[in-house]
């Protein structure tokens, strides 16, 4: 018949523990264990629980005695998530950060298994109260979503569309500038961001594939420079020619060939950032409608398209992947279809003397003095 009792046991170190055994039939059962304690009052309590479930014919099952493990934070399953995302590139790291930045605050030390749909709601109106644009609020619960789902989640209240709910907002249609505005702001840019508004004009290309351009990437035979696959945002490697004027006015502000630094920058100086803020400084002073380096693209797509290229070609030149987004998106009626005179602002460019510029740091004080 089933049986229970407590055994002592010597430690290893000194000192007595109780062990408590049972049986579910007669002497040709095998023993099975209960748990050890330090103390016989602690031992006799799990004996007399382990009899009653016996005398109710249950097998003692002792998991339902253990103590519940916590679920963990949302802030700690998020820095498991974004250590585990090495599929992607830096730039797509630093948006996941700066989005989970937002919601972290608020519901950070909440356990992921805690989390409601209701909760979730309560994150978008205490970020709209705090005056985020609709696509930041649109970033942080994605970046949530993804979250919870790394952490098995589910349902996941993030992605539920009755209770979560994006604030209301009209997107803003990009308004390509045109040649006239172009060439208003570039009359006043300094030489370097003059060459890269010129080269993203003419080129249509992406600002942060202008700034990642380095020397090693050019080719100077075809006059054009590498998109590397790990740069471009279709993950797809191409070439950006650039107009003989304009890449003889890039190649004219490079060192001598045997000086240049295969890992310097094509267009130095020139980042997306302060080039967004030129051109935002030179709408201002030049009273023209602002627009973006990205708006440059807009133009390019919708000029290539109005010469009579195809979408697939279009797409193959400005490393866009989707020909119904280049459609959509990118191609505008534009007020006028001039080109911009390149040639004259290259002859402006032309006019300001470039500085001596050389690799070997013995030689860096004497730059600009010849």
């Amino acid at each position: 018949m089933p049986s229970t009792w407590v055994a002592r046991r010597p430690r290893r170190h000194g000192g007595v523990s109780y062990r408590v055994m049972f049986r579910t039939g007669g002497r040709e059962s095998a023993p099975r264990y209960a748990g050890a304690f330090s103390t016989m009052r602690q031992a006799k309590i799990r004996r007399d629980w382990v009899a009653g479930e016996l005398a109710a014919l249950r097998v003692p099952d002792l998991t339902v005695l253990a103590e519940p493990v916590a679920a963990p934070s949302l802030r700690s399953i998020a820095e498991r998530w974004q250590a585990s995302r090495v599929d992607v590139r830096v730039s797509t790291t630093i948006q996941h950060r700066t989005a989970l930045n937002r919601v972290l605050p608020v519901l950070g030390d909440r356990p992921v298994t805690a989390l409601l749909p209701a909760d979730v709601a309560d994150l978008v109106a205490k970020l709209v109260e705090d005056g985020k644009a609709r696509e930041s609020i649109r970033k942080s619960v994605t970046a949530l979503a993804m979250v919870l789902d790394f952490a098995g989640v589910s349902p996941n209240p993030a992605r539920d569309r009755i209770q979560v709910k994006l604030p209301l907002e009209e997107p803003d249609e990009t308004e390509p500038p045109s040649a006239e505005h172009v060439e208003a702001i570039a009359w006043l840019l300094p030489t370097p961001y003059l060459l890269g508004l010129l080269a993203l004009d003419a080129t249509g290309v992406r600002v942060g594939e202008l700034e990642a351009a380095r020397i090693g990437d050019l080719d100077e035979n075809r006059k054009a420079w590498l998109v590397r696959a790990a740069i471009s945002k279709t993950r797809k490697a191409r070439w950006v020619e650039l107009p003989d004027d304009l890449y003889a006015a890039v190649i004219g502000r490079l060192p001598a060939r045997e000086d240049r630094d295969v890992s310097a920058a094509l267009f130095p100086g020139v980042t997306a950032d302060r080039l967004r803020m030129a051109i935002g400084r030179a709408c201002r002073d030049g009273g023209v409608p602002h627009f973006s380096p990205h708006a440059l693209r807009h133009r390019r797509i919708s000029l290539l398209h109005r010469q009579g290229r195809s979408w697939a070609e279009i797409g193959e030149q400005v490393g866009q992947r989707s020909r119904i987004v280049t459609a959509d998106r990118y191609t505008h009626a534009l007020i006028d279809y001039r080109e911009i005179d390149r040639a004259k602002l290259l002859g402006r460019a032309r006019m300001v003397q470039t500085p001596v510029q050389t690799s070997d740091p013995r030689n860096r004080p004497l730059a600009g003095t010849f």
